[in-house]
């Protein structure tokens, strides 16, 4: 793996939480596969591009994207071994051969400059401890003229998962959802911040656009529930309290889930994200590594 200076992230996805997330990859992608399309759509990726994908995890949609580049490809990037290990098992269950993963942070990678055509991410940029040089490093690996399009998460608000994790408060002894500003799954929560790092890093032609999806989260909501009470924030928290209230919390989030049952037993929760995409100049990149 290149030189790693998000420490704290890479040490988080290559322990429990990233063996966690490895083994529940479908899952996770049965929740947040619904921005696939609008995601890859953004990035106008055609027949002989080459794409980069950022923390890719365990590689749908860097696998995606090589399917629509099928006399170019696409490279996946994450920190977490264990996620990498089963991106490229599936991968090669699939037949797909243009497409490759590689370890590494996206803050110092040396990647080749203008090696890439387009840069994708579901997901996978708010977790930087310096954005503006993963971007501007993300930046200087693509073409000139080449595009990047992301998605992350709106405002906690606006995602119904927040909003059942939050009636637990009562139960549970619940945090907050991150701090804009700082690496966590809301740090790019807001609009002008997204567009002052993506300037600073030297994109153009920054544009921000909610978009909407409703993930399967699970079979019934006693299914769901455990699901959502085992990953990373519920995990924390049910760690924090004996036996009784985990249970309690356990039976109040599968009530508080049964409202968003569909008649065939499937819990949906909307996901309410950003949809970002900008440009690197025709011109040479003016994007720096801070």
């Amino acid at each position: 793996m290149s030189h790693v200076v998000n420490t704290q992230q890479a040490q988080a996805w290559n322990g429990p939480e990233g063996v966690r997330w490895a083994r529940n990859r479908n899952r996770w992608n049965a929740v947040n596969e619904g921005f696939n399309q609008p995601l890859l759509d953004a990035a106008g990726i055609t027949d002989g591009h080459r794409t980069l994908d950022i923390g890719c995890g365990a590689g749908q949609t860097t696998r995606l994207a090589a399917l629509r580049a099928p006399r170019g490809g696409a490279v996946g990037l994450d920190l977490s071994g264990p996620m990498l290990a089963e991106a490229r098992s599936q991968a090669a269950r699939e037949g797909i051969d243009n497409a490759a993963f590689i370890q590494g942070d996206a803050q110092t990678h040396p990647f080749e400059a203008g090696a890439f055509d387009t840069a994708i991410s579901r997901y996978g940029v708010m977790f930087f401890s310096d954005p503006e040089a993963a971007f501007g490093n993300i930046g200087r690996a693509l073409r000139p003229g080449g595009r990047l399009a992301f998605v992350c998460p709106a405002e906690p608000s606006l995602n119904d998962w927040v909003v059942a994790m939050e009636s637990l408060r009562d139960v549970l002894p619940v945090g907050d959802f991150g701090t804009p500003g700082l690496p966590g799954m809301f740090s790019l929560s807001f609009p002008e911040r997204i567009r002052a790092l993506l300037a600073a890093a030297g994109f153009t032609g920054t544009a921000v656009d909610r978009v909407e999806a409703h993930g399967a989260w699970g079979h019934g909501a006693d299914d769901a529930a455990e699901f959502l009470l085992g990953t990373g924030p519920g995990s924390h928290w049910t760690e924090q309290v004996d036996p009784a209230a985990r249970e309690r919390a356990g039976r109040a989030l599968a009530d508080h889930l049964r409202n968003h049952e569909a008649p065939d037993g499937t819990v949906r929760l909307r996901s309410t994200s950003w949809l970002v995409t900008a440009d690197r100049p025709a011109g040479p990149a003016t994007g720096h590594s801070g």
